[in-house]
């Protein structure tokens, strides 16, 4: 059974660069084995992820995510069965949500930056399948 599982997270210090190389690396190396594919969104402060692949792989994921100290507030947006992925060709794509375009975030927003602890788990998913469907991210290998 495939899944997809959409949650966000506040980093504790200021995500930098080599925060997100890091995390690619990893997800990289290890999601192929494990069948996962996804997505990692990020701005300065706030992590949103996506991530798709069998029901007992994702979760086990996640589960290694809810202690992975880099994240706090963890809240899980979305999780549903799903019939096939979004995301099949990426190990795991990217996305710094404080580069697209501002309109795009106000469409789905009240100030125009991605908090999804301030709008419903809806306008956030809606969001991601917009950025999808434009091809807004990035690095899908």
């Amino acid at each position: 059974m495939l899944v997809r599982l959409i949650y966000a997270s506040r980093s504790r210090e200021t995500i930098t660069h080599d925060t997100i190389e890091g995390i690619l690396a990893a997800s990289r190396q290890r999601n192929p084995q494990q069948g996962i594919t996804g997505v990692l969104c990020y701005s300065d402060t706030t992590f949103v992820q996506v991530l798709e692949g069998g029901r007992d792989q994702v979760n086990r994921l996640y589960g290694r995510l809810l202690r992975d100290d880099r994240h706090q507030d963890v809240i899980l947006l979305a999780y549903e069965s799903i019939d096939e992925r979004q995301y099949s060709s990426w190990t795991m794509g990217k996305i710094r949500l404080d580069k697209i375009n501002r309109s795009l975030l106000l469409k789905y927003s009240v100030t125009g930056e991605l908090n999804p602890y301030d709008v419903s788990c809806c306008s956030t998913v809606a969001l991601l399948n917009e950025l999808a469907s434009t091809a807004a991210f990035a690095q899908r290998d």
